[in-house]
């Protein structure tokens, strides 16, 4: 596990809030088919400690990224299939590489092999990756028109995703918690606004001054987006969902609380707010927040 520092900041979320009237129709559609039934007693560690299960044998150690490319098995897999889309969406592929460092090292969580990008395409931003460059999007979106264009998540498109899950589910057998992630909207954000990875944030951080209602229009649909993503992944037995905001603490804190903060809670709510049993538990990261802690707790 990652544990809390001056580059990385990780809280469990794990709180319901008493009362949230206002769901979006669509999600509410999608939260049907959720059932919380479990038996702590008989959940993995890592899950029982971020529901702050007392009594616990130990902490839950984990990676938190997903482990693996380190790994000579990996490399060789790699090679078989060099492009990191296959490899990414693949139900096949992802399962043998998810199961590779859990395999190797047996840790309490097992993160599915995905990228925070996979659903882009899904919400209309199509993406190629690049070796050289990384994420590439070849339209990055600026203006009011481009956000109008974005669609509701199609998670049809996703389906790898969800197989990946529940075969992983079946493999593990309950020796320890399986993950899903999603990216928090701001990180996502910065990919789409930008065009791809960036040293200076020049795009997205102009549009908070020149063009806030073009960047909250975005920010609220990826957080939609992202909502239904997260709990189309816990249907389909992810037992705790990362959320990885990855370019978050490129942010100062009173910029962090205006334009990543908010949106986090806009994934999260609906989720928390149709349950007093939850059946997944959360964990968010924000790499290089060094104020995280403090401002991120209240996310709850």
């Amino acid at each position: 596990m990652m544990l809390p520092t001056a580059t990385a900041t990780a809280v469990f979320l794990t709180a319901a809030p008493s009362s949230f009237s206002t769901r979006r129709r669509r999600s509410r559609a999608i939260f049907a088919s959720l059932s919380p039934s479990f038996s702590a007693s008989e959940e993995p560690l890592l899950v029982r400690a971020a529901r702050g299960e007392d009594g616990l044998p130990r902490p839950p150690a984990w990676m938190m990224r997903q482990a693996g490319r380190y790994m000579a098995e990996y490399q060789a897999l790699a090679k078989r299939h060099p492009s990191f889309r296959e490899r990414s969406e693949n139900t096949d592929l992802i399962v043998e590489i998810t199961l590779q460092p859990w395999r190797a090292f047996a840790p309490d969580g097992v993160i599915l092999f995905s990228d925070i990008l996979t659903p882009l395409p899904a919400i209309g931003v199509p993406f190629d990756i690049s070796d050289s460059k990384g994420p590439v999007i070849q339209s990055p979106v600026r203006s009011k028109e481009q956000v109008r264009e974005l669609v509701p998540i199609d998670l049809d498109m996703l389906q790898f995703v969800g197989e990946s899950l529940k075969i992983l589910r079946n493999e593990i057998d309950g020796k320890a918690a399986l993950l899903g992630f999603v990216g928090a909207p701001w990180t996502i954000a910065t990919y789409i606004v930008e065009g791809g990875m960036t040293n200076t944030y020049t795009n997205i951080k102009s549009m908070c001054h020149t063009a806030p209602d073009v960047l909250k229009g975005l920010l609220s649909h990826l957080a939609q987006a992202i909502s239904d993503y997260i709990i189309y992944q816990v249907n389909s037995r992810a037992q705790c969902i990362q959320i990885f905001d990855s370019w978050g603490g490129q942010l100062p804190p009173h910029v962090w609380e205006q334009w990543s903060k908010p949106y986090i809670k806009q994934v999260t709510l609906p989720y928390f707010s149709c349950f007093h049993v939850l059946p997944t538990s959360w964990c968010c990261y924000v790499s290089a927040l060094s104020y995280g802690i403090t401002l991120m707790t209240p996310t709850e």
